[in-house]
């Protein structure tokens, strides 16, 4: 149990009436939109780290953590990332946050040297089973590092945030396009079944079980975006194909009361992986590659982030200035 956060969801959230006081008070203090921006969500994570306290510390320090993005202004840019998530981390000052750095070319090296000096990491934006790769193997990188300088592995966590249901979105377009019913709303399931896979092939090595030994904790899928695009679809598709040990599944507020009403609770997500990979090789044939799909929603994701931040700022700038 925990909560995440991202640039879109606070946008849509400043629209409420509930931060007009908030606003009205940093209107007073002519301070500049950035500054007024931290001050605003810095206190909203802080705010949801003290509520998941009890959670963080029963589950002794599985359970219970906030995510508060990196600007995705940064995504490709791995100094300034490094940067601002030590920063953000020393000034929250909690155990259980988590900074969310994204998984591309230049999220990678940061996501290591985050880990490195014991910031916790939810890698998000991650969709195919290479960027899931990657991912993991930094936070490998920089547990080991961080047990080369003999300093304690047995205290940060992270999560690998594969994001779900925009797979199917995309493919099952082309699909349509070219005719092909028979493999709709069937993509985004095979691939997180095979990044699962490889999660367990990465996690259950000889090469993590001494860092294991000296403390580590797994890297937990994710399973992000999550809620049914197409009506067509139950609206649990993605939370109840995808059940399985030491895994996440964030939800919206609908989605879980829906699972919690009508959800269907049985671990499933290692079923059918000889399945899951001819479902690939089937959309491999009819000219769908999963993997530059992924590279493609990837970006797409960055840039929509970077346009919800500005929008965000934009948004505080007009009420305090």
């Amino acid at each position: 149990m925990g909560l995440t956060s991202n640039p879109t969801i606070f946008q849509k959230a400043l629209t409420s009436p509930a931060y007009k006081k908030q606003l009205d008070e940093l209107k007073s203090k002519k301070i500049s939109v950035i500054e007024a921006y931290e001050k605003l969500v810095f206190k909203d994570i802080l705010d949801a780290a003290k509520c998941f306290d009890g959670v963080y510390k029963t589950s002794n320090g599985e359970d219970g953590y906030v995510s508060i993005e990196v600007s995705p202004q940064y995504a490709y840019d791995t100094l300034k990332t490094i940067e601002e998530a030590k920063r953000t981390f020393t000034v929250l000052d909690r155990p259980n946050i988590m900074i969310k750095i994204p998984a591309t070319k230049e999220g990678i090296p940061a996501i290591k040297e985050v880990i490195a000096s014991g910031i916790n990491v939810n890698a998000t934006l991650i969709f195919s089973v290479e960027q899931y790769e990657k991912t993991a193997n930094a936070y490998i990188e920089g547990l080991q590092k961080r047990a080369s300088e003999g300093r304690d592995l047995s205290n940060i966590h992270s999560v690998a945030s594969v994001f779900i249901s925009r797979v199917d979105t995309d493919i099952d377009k082309g699909l349509d396009a070219k005719g092909n019913t028979a493999l709709r709303g069937l993509a985004a399931v095979a691939n997180a079944k095979v990044i699962y896979a490889k999660f367990k092939e990465i996690f259950y090595s000889e090469r993590f079980e001494k860092l294991k030994k000296k403390g580590a904790n797994m890297q937990r899928p994710l399973w992000a975006s999550t809620s049914s695009k197409d009506p067509a679809y139950s609206k649990v598709k993605y939370v109840e194909e995808l059940i399985g040990s030491e895994t996440v599944n964030t939800m919206p507020e609908e989605t879980v009361k829906t699972f919690l009403q009508s959800g269907n609770i049985k671990v499933v997500v290692e079923e059918n992986l000889e399945d899951a990979k001819k479902i690939i090789k089937s959309l491999n044939e009819e000219g769908i590659n999963i993997d530059l799909v992924c590279k493609k929603l990837q970006a797409e994701g960055v840039k929509k982030f970077v346009e919800s931040f500005e929008l965000l700022l934009d948004s505080i700038s007009k009420n305090i200035l």
